[in-house]
């Protein structure tokens, strides 16, 4: 068994589509209208585009906003998004206008720091160390 597809609520598709698309670097998978504005919305990692869809789903039910509001609140991450180097990518992202909650952390072996996915989610976003070979 593996992870085939997973989703994040988003205020807005088009929005997410860029921010998703433009600024964090997926790549569009599927696009498939479903009526009333809604879209069958997926994107990959442009580095296994075979991989992981994530959905980016219309927030659209009732229960959605006061679970997104309540994460939000307490600073939780709706999602973990696997980076090589987290500093790197802060500074990249930071350029690019994107807003952090948390900057880069040192957590033990892991970095981490978490943004606004401007679409009512935070995401953090994960890099354990470089393996070095030992002399």
């Amino acid at each position: 068994m593996k992870i085939h597809m997973t989703s994040v609520f988003v205020d807005d598709q088009a929005k997410a589509e860029h921010f998703y698309t433009e600024i964090l670097g997926f790549r569009k998978k599927h696009d498939v209208p479903l009526g009333e504005g809604a879209r069958w919305l997926t994107v990959v990692s442009a580095e296994e585009p075979g991989g992981t869809e994530l959905l980016l789903e219309p927030a659209g039910h009732p229960a959605v906003k006061p679970y997104r509001d309540a994460l939000v609140a307490d600073g939780i991450p709706l999602a973990q998004f696997a980076v090589d180097d987290v500093r790197a990518e802060y500074e990249r992202l930071t350029a690019l206008g994107v807003r952090f909650t948390q900057e880069p952390v040192e957590m033990g072996p892991v970095t981490t720091a978490v943004l606004d996915d401007t679409c009512g989610n935070l995401i953090q976003l994960a890099a354990a160390p470089q393996e070095t070979a030992a002399g």
